[in-house]
């Protein structure tokens, strides 16, 4: 499997930091630019970001937590999104994310271990009326249940 990312670097993640720390909101655009550059936002690179921005570590570290989108680590080759927004939960949601984690033997947040799919939440796709919702390597997939679900576990390990 070959990574469409490139490896991160200091000196990478420093020009990617110089080129969008004058443009407006730029702690989220380099956050994103950091990951779209890398697949993850490196922890070495909250400080960096920190400094170029003359703000303090915790504030940008603030920034990367409270968005669900940025990863620690690189993503699988795919990407499993289930929602937990309240509604999904109360229409079966909790009961898909424990058979997901169960199935794929890691927990939501994490990235099976030979690197094929990451597990991760997403909160609210604005399909939930009827049942939990979900996103498949980008594609959204609504009115999910444990036979839809069973049925991207497998797509995603082949």
């Amino acid at each position: 499997m070959t990574s469409a990312y490139e490896a991160w670097t200091a000196d990478r993640g420093a020009e990617i930091i110089a080129e969008h720390q004058h443009v407006e909101g730029g702690a989220l655009v380099i956050l994103h630019a950091l990951q779209e550059t890398f697949g993850y936002v490196p922890e070495a690179a909250i400080p960096m970001v920190a400094h170029a921005l003359n703000r303090s570590r915790a504030e940008i570290h603030g920034v990367f937590t409270f968005y669900h989108d940025f990863r620690r680590e690189p993503a699988g080759q795919h990407v499993l999104k289930l929602c937990r927004a309240e509604a999904c939960q109360a229409a079966g949601g909790d009961a898909l994310a424990a058979r997901a984690e169960q199935k794929l033997g890691v927990k939501i947040g994490h990235t099976t271990g030979d690197g094929r799919v990451t597990l991760e939440p997403i909160y609210c796709l604005g399909l939930c009326a009827t049942a939990p919702s979900a996103m498949f390597d980008g594609r959204v997939i609504g009115r999910l249940d444990t036979a839809r679900l069973d049925a991207l576990m497998a797509e995603a390990q082949r």
